[in-house]
């Protein structure tokens, strides 16, 4: 052969290997993207399936005394369906931890950053929007403050509330609105426990504090906006979550009334799931960057599962907190401000969710004893504190 055969040849192999590393890199590039997109829906959809009755906020459905004393934490440490949940969720994070800063991580985020593109570019104009929404509805609902639940019998509450959703429409009255947002929560404080309000003061706030920020001139401080949001939600999440450990007879005329949620699983077993779904999923979104993203996408759907099955009243009253969550997942953030240290190795991921349940869990059955007493406490029917007040069917 000769040597200008052989160049030709060595030419022609050469382009065919670059053609072949192209179409590698593409089907690759193609692979990761379609993971990305799918990933996180799958990851949705497998835990909505797993946790479906920890979308539905028990107090709006069903009847309850909070002034009971809770079952002791330490039958829900003890209980191997709870140990078993607790190693799943662990296993998730680690898992997401670990993959994270690889390109099946990186291609993970991309794929959450294309679709929630959109929303992102007009994040605070979507919360405002939703805020505003939800005070319509409230008022739209009546004789209720912030949620379905904590009913007034003060007619002015809800003409107050439409006037917090037309100051939202506007940066300048915002802070107003915020204002009366703050107002609202400590005339509540008049009829209800702060223990009993503490399932919705920590995500209410927040959005009082969003506010503000996001109607701030100062760059420094607007930009802590959706951090803000993003904690107070988790707060929040993990610190309702506690009462399906607490209290777990609250559910049983809901899943009486709607078997089919639990899949045939034993009633405790799925309460306690739902219960550890809805903490480690609200845990996540202190954590990281990915992490936190995914665990907002599977809240959402899990909330909008829980639509259709609670109906029009679970959709209103989870308003608040679908707006927070779809921000969250859109959220760009890729810095990790809170105990960096403890969140970049994975031995920092089972000392998290422990130190977590050990915080909320002294928290939530330490601040009860201290209000209603180590026995509980009832409180008569003259007394709003802590009782069920009949509340519409669900439509």
């Amino acid at each position: 052969m000769s040597g200008r055969a052989r160049k030709d040849t060595s030419s022609t192999v050469a382009d065919r290997s670059v053609h072949s590393s192209g179409q590698f890199e593409v089907w690759q590039r193609r692979i990761s993207t379609a993971f990305a997109l799918i990933g996180p829906a799958v990851l949705a959809a497998a835990l909505t399936t797993w946790s479906r009755p920890a979308g539905a906020h028990v107090k709006w459905f069903a009847p309850y005394e909070v002034g009971v004393a809770p079952r002791p934490i330490g039958e829900t440490l003890t209980d191997p369906w709870f140990c078993f949940a607790i190693a799943l969720v662990l296993g998730f994070f680690v898992v997401t931890c670990a993959v994270e800063g690889t390109k099946v991580g990186q291609s993970l985020i991309a794929g959450i950053d294309r679709v929630t593109g959109p929303i992102w570019r007009r994040a605070d104009d979507f919360v405002r929007a939703m805020v505003a929404a939800f005070f319509v509805a409230i008022f739209a609902v009546g004789g209720v403050y912030l949620t379905p639940e904590l009913v007034t019998r003060s007619e002015w509450v809800a003409w107050a509330q439409l006037l917090i959703a037309a100051g939202i429409l506007s940066r300048k009255t915002a802070p107003v609105s915020a204002a009366g947002i703050v107002a609202l929560c400590l005339i509540a404080l008049r009829d209800y426990d702060l223990f009993h309000l503490l399932d919705y003061l920590p995500l209410v706030i927040g959005v009082a504090a969003y506010l503000v920020l996001e109607s701030s001139s100062n760059p420094d401080w607007r930009k802590h906006r959706f951090k803000i949001l993003r904690w107070t939600v988790a707060i929040a999440l993990m610190w309702s979550s506690l009462e399906k450990f607490a209290y777990p007879d609250w559910f049983y005329p809901l899943i009486e009334e709607e078997p089919a949620i639990t899949f045939g699983m034993p009633r405790d077993v799925y309460i306690t799931m739902a219960g550890v779904t809805e903490f480690t999923l609200g845990f996540g979104l202190i954590w990281t960057p990915l992490v936190w993203r995914l665990s907002a996408i599977a809240l959402v759907a899990v909330l909008n599962v829980a639509v259709f099955w609670f109906g029009r009243i679970e959709f209103v009253g989870h308003m608040l907190t679908v707006a927070a969550l779809v921000t969250i997942a859109a959220d760009r953030e890729q810095t990790v401000h809170f105990l960096p240290a403890l969140k970049r190795p994975l031995a920092g991921v089972p000392v998290g969710i422990a130190s977590a349940l050990m915080i909320f869990g002294a928290g939530y059955w330490g601040l009860h004893a201290a209000i209603y007493g180590p026995e509980g406490r009832v409180v008569s029917n003259g007394e709003m504190a802590s009782q069920s007040e009949p509340r519409p069917t669900r439509p």
